[in-house]
């Protein structure tokens, strides 16, 4: 089955900086050097998998919805492959756009 989501459906990533510099969340996976950007399809998923992401301390961050097709566009632009998490931070899709 797959995860992968329409160009016009919204998923959810994490924002640093919100309001000013925002910037979306990227994760790297040095075991198999991939830049990937963790997106979810649900709010509530992406809310339980916070703790799994790897953030920098002290900056505020929150989820936010955005168009799945500009999401690829700006991973594509930034070398990112996107990845659709469940709430346990398992990989339900790998996309490169």
């Amino acid at each position: 089955m797959s995860h992968r989501p329409k160009n016009d459906q919204w998923v959810w990533v994490l924002i640093q900086n919100p309001g000013a510099n925002e910037q979306i969340l990227g994760q790297h996976d040095a075991d198999s050097d991939i830049s990937f950007i963790p997106a979810f399809l649900e709010k509530e998923s992406a809310q339980k998998c916070y703790h799994f992401l790897a953030r920098e301390t002290g900056k505020k961050d929150e989820f936010q919805a955005i168009i799945y097709e500009d999401l690829a566009r700006h991973a594509a632009e930034n070398g990112f492959m996107i990845f659709i998490l469940n709430e346990s931070g398992e990989i339900l899709e790998k996309i490169a756009p």
